[in-house]
């Protein structure tokens, strides 16, 4: 650990596979006396995420980037230089998406290091194109150097929640239910809500009260998913946001889930077995590599949506039902993925590498 304290931004705005890990390192980086500032664009899911946070944060206003919402970039950045030279800190970690171009550009002016995250096994364009600003391109995936071979790279794997560990199960879940766990991520996910749903019904049609459901969906589904289970007579737990995913995690069985890189690392780290299901229009199909990893190891499946129907879906999981004993060893496969320290590992090559950099305060 480097002994002198010094000013960290972390920008990591977008979705909560961005938001969640950087906060992560950032809650490191402060236990470890340093002052942090969190960057995020302000929206929604943001809002939730960062209740928790204590410290400074600046609303940057990014947006994904298009001919219609350069205005709103421009502002932006001009907000991230602004902040910049009122913080002056010794180094900006960005932890990619289109909220990263903003102030890893500004920080560029403002001649402050820069670091960044990349969490998918391939490169966001966003990374692709701002690894070559930065001092040391950390990923979650040592595959994801093959895209970066001519930057400087180190894999540290992907912070997660620190709250999601140890947690206990729900207490209204029955102990002998088998509990399916669905969740979209943070954004939810259309398709896979309704071919989940329908396989599920249709589950219930051969084995009536032989397991429960926690769906964690878009808010746009909520409702009429939590008719569908009433009016099925499944037990089910409907939500699209769960506060406590540490205790839907803990009373899962088994997960349907798509492939973002927080969701794969949060498996791993919790023994979860799972069937992947990557969202096809996922950019450069990040998310089926981000699959491939794991059902590499032995503890997920991938499915492909355009392939899958609700009864194909059906059967699978009621072989999964059938046969719990072979769900212990794709938990046991599952957990050699994981990354327990990724969050320290980042902060320390954060610390590292900015121990001897000028700070900004004397540019």
């Amino acid at each position: 650990m480097i002994e002198d304290k010094r000013c960290y931004v972390v920008a990591c705005g977008g979705t909560g596979g961005h938001i969640f890990p950087g906060l992560a390192v950032a809650r490191v980086l402060k236990q470890r006396g340093h002052r942090v500032a969190v960057w995020i664009s302000g929206r929604d899911i943001e809002s939730v995420a960062i209740k928790g946070w204590e410290g400074d944060v600046l609303l940057t206003g990014a947006r994904q980037l298009s001919i219609r919402t350069i205005p709103h970039m421009i502002r932006a950045f001009f907000r991230c230089l602004k902040g910049l030279h009122r913080l002056k800190p010794d180094a900006l970690l960005a932890m990619g998406s289109y909220s990263s171009l903003p102030p890893v550009l500004a920080a560029q002016i403002a001649k402050v290091p820069v670091f960044l995250h990349e969490a998918n096994s391939v490169p966001g364009k966003a990374v692709e194109f701002l690894s070559r600003f930065a001092l040391c391109t950390a990923t979650s995936f040592k595959e994801t150097g093959e895209w970066l071979q001519d930057r400087t790279v180190c894999c540290t794997g992907l912070p997660i929640r620190d709250d999601l560990a140890g947690q206990p199960r729900f207490d209204e879940i029955p102990t002998e239910s088998f509990v399916i766990f669905v969740t979209g991520g943070s954004q939810g996910a259309l398709r896979l809500n309704q071919l989940t749903s329908q396989a599920l019904v249709l589950l219930n049609q051969e084995h009536p009260g032989q397991f429960y459901v926690i769906h964690q969906s878009s808010k746009k589904d909520e409702e009429s998913l939590r008719e569908l289970y009433a009016n099925e007579q499944i037990p089910a737990m409907v939500s699209p946001f769960f506060p406590e995913m540490g205790r839907a995690y803990a009373s899962a069985d088994f997960v349907v889930a798509r492939a973002g890189a927080s969701t794969c690392f949060e498996l791993s780290a919790l023994g979860k077995p799972a069937l992947l299901v990557p969202l096809p229009s996922a950019v450069r199909n990040h998310q089926h590599f981000n699959a491939r990893v794991l059902v590499k190891s032995g503890g997920a499946d991938e499915g492909v949506q355009s392939e899958l129907t609700p009864r194909s879906l059906m059967r699978y999981l009621a072989n999964k039902l059938r046969n719990r004993s072979s769900l212990a060893h794709m938990s046991q496969a599952i957990r050699v993925l994981a990354v327990p320290d990724a969050a320290e590992r980042v902060a320390d090559e954060i610390e590292r590498r900015t121990a001897f950099v000028r700070p900004a305060a004397t540019l």
